[in-house]
């Protein structure tokens, strides 16, 4: 669990409805279900047209990484590396056939399989390259979405603000209906400027930064089986891990 990301909602929240309270206003005046639903609905009707399903279930999926981000696999990965460098120079390329199979990460998969196919070193990278900038490209597609919708919401919550006026203009005869007008005609737009600001934008800013780091770990293990398909000595491997290790 990210407690910092946590917190940082906890505060946004609480700074909000402190001031709110402060100010005079009651907690149950900014509970508006139709001003929620009209924001919220609206918001990701808005993202899904732009989007391709696929892409937008991927990003719905990647939201848990707000708050429970992927474990890091830096120490993982620099064992392996250790490892894959001293079994090639040791019993050759073909030793490492047998850490395809147990390892989970696609990518290593391609990679390990590249080398002991005997691909030459250069069309190794280039391959692998390929791979990186696909996966960084459908990532960052996913992560978008939160993005887009940040930059929908607010105007998704003027619409709910013109909404409650209207219904408010219609019902100026029975001043006991004006009010809950009103209510979702303001509502909407606290909803709407909310939810980009504390939620949507900062959620798709830390997906990008996930990926970027998964991304930047890719990059590394490329030159990493460039290196052992290449027969570089162990020497730059160990620079590679310790490249592998430090944190952007």
């Amino acid at each position: 669990m990210d407690w910092s990301s946590v917190a940082g909602l906890a505060l946004a929240l609480v700074g909000i409805f402190v001031g709110h309270t402060l100010d005079g206003g009651k907690f149950a005046s900014l509970l508006q279900p139709a001003a929620f639903a009209i924001v919220v609905v609206g918001t990701f009707g808005a993202v899904l047209l732009q989007t391709e399903s696929a892409t937008f279930m991927r990003g719905m999926r990647m939201l848990r990484w707000v708050f429970v981000p992927p474990a890091s696999q830096r120490q993982k990965f620099a064992r392996e590396v250790t490892l894959w460098s001293l079994s090639a120079r040791r019993d050759g390329l073909l030793s490492l056939e047998q850490y395809m199979q147990g390892n989970q990460d696609k990518f290593i998969q391609k990679g390990l399989r590249l080398v002991v196919d005997g691909i030459h070193p250069d069309k190794l990278r280039g391959l692998l390259e390929t791979e990186v900038t696909a996966y960084e490209f459908g990532q960052r597609q996913a992560a978008r979405i939160w993005e887009s919708a940040a930059g929908y919401a607010p105007t998704i919550g003027i619409l709910g603000a013109v909404l409650g006026l209207i219904h408010v203009m219609e019902n100026l005869t029975d001043p006991s209906r004006l009010g809950s007008g009103i209510a979702v005609a303001f509502v909407s737009t606290v909803y709407g400027v909310g939810l980009a600001n504390l939620f949507f934008h900062p959620a798709g800013n830390k997906l990008k930064a996930i990926v970027a780091e998964r991304v930047t770990q890719y990059e590394i293990l490329t030159d990493v089986f460039h290196d052992i398909a290449s027969g570089d000595h162990t020497r730059v491997i160990e620079e590679r891990v310790a490249s592998l290790l430090a944190r952007p």
